[in-house]
């Protein structure tokens, strides 16, 4: 297994750095967001923020997220993790060993494929039922944007789509 340089531990999420402690990550994917906004691309952050994301076959990258920087965070609590902080760091460890062995899927093994692992590997609030359709909807109900830029990649594109078919739409039937 490798190892985990830990570094200095903090809770506190820092997007300007891009540091997000016990936090699973989010952002958009173009063209795939702008047509369906709640699939994106989604990592999850060691105790010391740093970003681990499966962001293609064969490789998990490590703060250098997969399409852009996070939009959007959701914090955890790792006291949740069986472990706490350092269970957490393994398991996360854990996930991105398994996933350097695995192709990428867009439709069944893919990011939240990646941290669904990641916290079934910690025993997060004592479930080992994670997997992607579950972690996408509790990011779209509990998760925070960084900004309102980050409101604005997720949902503009979507929006701009909805309107201009409207308007093409009203327009074709008179």
């Amino acid at each position: 297994m490798e190892t985990v340089e830990l570094g200095e531990m903090s809770d506190k999420v820092d997007p300007s750095q891009d540091k997000f402690p016990f936090c699973i990550v989010w952002t958009p994917i173009p063209v795939l967001t702008w047509l369906i906004p709640i699939i994106g691309h989604m990592g999850i952050g060691l105790s010391n923020g740093v970003i681990r994301d499966f962001a293609g076959s064969y490789y998990v990258a490590e703060n250098n997220m997969g399409f852009a920087k996070p939009v959007k965070y959701w914090q955890l609590s790792p006291s949740l993790a069986k472990g706490g902080a350092s269970g957490w760091d393994l398991a996360v460890t854990g996930a991105a060993v398994i996933y350097k062995n695995r192709a990428h899927n867009l439709l069944c093994d893919n990011c939240h494929s990646f941290v669904a692992t990641a916290l079934d590997l910690m025993n997060y609030k004592d479930s080992r039922k994670w997997n992607m359709v579950k972690l996408a909807f509790l990011m779209l109900i509990y998760s925070k944007y960084v900004s309102f830029t980050g409101f604005l990649k997720t949902w503009l594109p979507f929006f701009f789509i909805v309107t201009v078919s409207v308007i093409v739409s009203c327009t074709v039937n008179n």
